[in-house]
C-alpha cells in the first residue's frame, strides 16, 4: 500500500484546484483542509481499500 500520495482536490466552495498530500499509514481518516483561494474548510475523508490497494477519497463541505 502506498503511504504517501499526492493528489489535486477541487473545492467544492469556490471550485479552486488544491494539491494535498494524503497520509494512508494511519488508516482511514476523516480532516480538514482549508482551501487556499477563498479560505473556506474542505472536508476530506480518507478510506484505505486494502483489498484493492487503492486509497478512496471523498471531498465534501460542511454546508
Amino acid at each position: 500500500m502506498i503511504n504517501f500520495y499526492q493528489t489535486e482536490i477541487t473545492c467544492p466552495s469556490c471550485g479552486h484546484h488544491t494539491e494535498v498530500t494524503l497520509d494512508a499509514s494511519n488508516g482511514d481518516q476523516d480532516f480538514y483542509e482549508d482551501c487556499h483561494q477563498c479560505c473556506n474548510p474542505i472536508h476530506i475523508q480518507l478510506h484505505a481499500n486494502e483489498l484493492t490497494n487503492k486509497l478512496e477519497v471523498n471531498v465534501s463541505s460542511d454546508d
